[in-house]
């Protein structure tokens, strides 16, 4: 069989796996799993990093360990954990979706807690210091008037742990996960005689997803930035003498 034949043979089942007449799977499942991983994770992220800038001790100083210890772990070893450790406890053996959708979550929440902390840190002092001084409480303070200039600052980093997450996915193949990686081996095992050009064409698609969302967090970047820039002052032209004179 030749590359061609090949692509013409296997292009739709690398896209979705064996959808609609089974499961779905392929690239399709890993860009789902991957947004799905970062929007669950967005809200662990949020209520870690709150804990990470929090002023009372018994919460931030525990917040603090389980961020340090999961950013510590391999995402390996908490996919494992999930896969394992959750059906010991609840009776119920998770698929494969969930446990990897769950790890994510956990894994990428530390992450997004740091990234939190430091667009909450990045801010003027003064911003907090203002709104407890009209009356705001700091629950107030942290939901009307940091949080918002904070988030706005996290997109460029945000997108960028969504790049990082669909390189993740990619270990759900070790718990049989049908996402792209795990379509490749199918299908260099059917075909056999093609391992560089199949394995090649995954290389260019996770090159092409990754390199095309990190040139529009750094576009995003810029924009912000641009933003933020406050306005240059006009220069008025310098009266001569003679008009002065006049």
């Amino acid at each position: 069989m030749s590359f061609l034949e090949m692509v013409d043979t296997y292009w739709l089942y690398f896209l979705v796996g064996q959808y609609p007449q089974g499961p779905l799977g392929g690239l399709a499942l890993t860009l789902i799993l991957a947004s799905l991983g970062l929007v669950s994770a967005l809200p662990v992220g949020l209520l870690l990093g709150l804990g990470r800038v929090s002023p009372w001790r018994w919460l931030r100083w525990p917040v603090t360990a389980l961020v340090f210890v999961v950013r510590s772990t391999p995402l390996l070893m908490v996919v494992f954990w999930a896969y394992f450790f959750l059906p010991s406890v609840t009776g119920h053996k998770t698929d494969q979706f969930t446990t990897m959708l769950l790890a994510l979550a956990l894994f990428n929440g530390a992450y997004l807690a740091e990234i939190v902390r430091a667009g909450i840190q990045g801010l003027p002092r003064g911003q907090m210091e203002c709104a407890r001084a009209l009356g705001l409480s700091y629950l107030q303070a942290m939901r009307k008037v940091v949080l918002p200039q904070a988030l706005r600052h996290m997109l460029p980093s945000l997108l960028n742990q969504l790049v990082s997450t669909i390189k993740e996915t990619s270990l759900g193949f070790i718990i049989g996960l049908n996402e792209v990686a795990m379509i490749a081996t199918q299908i260099n095992s059917l075909v056999f005689v093609l391992p560089a050009q199949i394995y090649a064409v995954l290389a260019l698609t996770y090159f092409i997803l990754c390199f095309g969302l990190t040139r529009l967090a750094y576009g995003l970047k810029q924009r912000l930035a641009r933003r933020a820039k406050p306005p240059t002052p006009a220069l008025r032209a310098p009266t001569s003498l003679a008009g002065a004179t006049a």
